[in-house]
């Protein structure tokens, strides 16, 4: 896929987010639904941290304090940038927890990130083209990512928690 159909295919993954926030009721948002797990809210804010965290690292591929390096992607990082999915449901790594606290946000406060997602993903979208393959940041669990790799990583997380968010909507359906 090249950089413009990946930004497409993220920009269409936000248009979904945008319009299923339209559709959750208020009264659903923050509540978590029976079984346990995460809230609409609580997904929301994890996605858009994530989602701009991830545009940082991609924009630090793109400058010169960004020290090359041949060191790769994890095991997991392989499986998950060839096959395009995570294995099955995972954890939120602890270092991601620790500088992005998933918390419930009001549905306004997830409007606007997903408008400040948008905003970054254009401003890094054309970073890429000059981006060096060997200037990597790591990410804690799939390894030294590179630019173009950071945006494919966007894409294939923004997927992952549409995939959450129609497991939370089946447990409020089933009570």
């Amino acid at each position: 896929m090249t950089v413009e159909a990946e930004r497409r295919a993220i920009e269409a993954a936000l248009d979904e987010y945008r319009n299923r926030l339209d559709a959750i009721s208020d009264e659903l948002f923050d509540r978590s639904p029976n079984g346990g797990g995460w809230s609409y809210a609580e997904v929301y804010s994890h996605i858009m941290q994530a989602t701009l965290g991830s545009s940082i690292a991609l924009e630090k591929c793109t400058t010169s304090s960004c020290v090359p390096t041949t060191r790769g992607r994890t095991p997991i990082g392989v499986f998950v940038f060839t096959f395009g999915i995570f294995p099955g449901r995972v954890k939120v790594p602890p270092a991601i927890l620790e500088k992005s606290p998933v918390k419930k946000i009001s549905k306004e406060e997830a409007r606007n990130l997903i408008v400040k997602c948008r905003k970054r993903i254009d401003a890094v979208a054309k970073l890429i083209f000059d981006s060096k393959p060997n200037k990597r940041v790591k990410h804690p669990r799939l390894g030294l990512l590179n630019a173009a790799q950071w945006f494919k990583f966007i894409l294939i997380h923004l997927k992952h928690h549409i995939r959450q968010l129609n497991r939370i909507e089946n447990k409020f359906r089933q009570g």
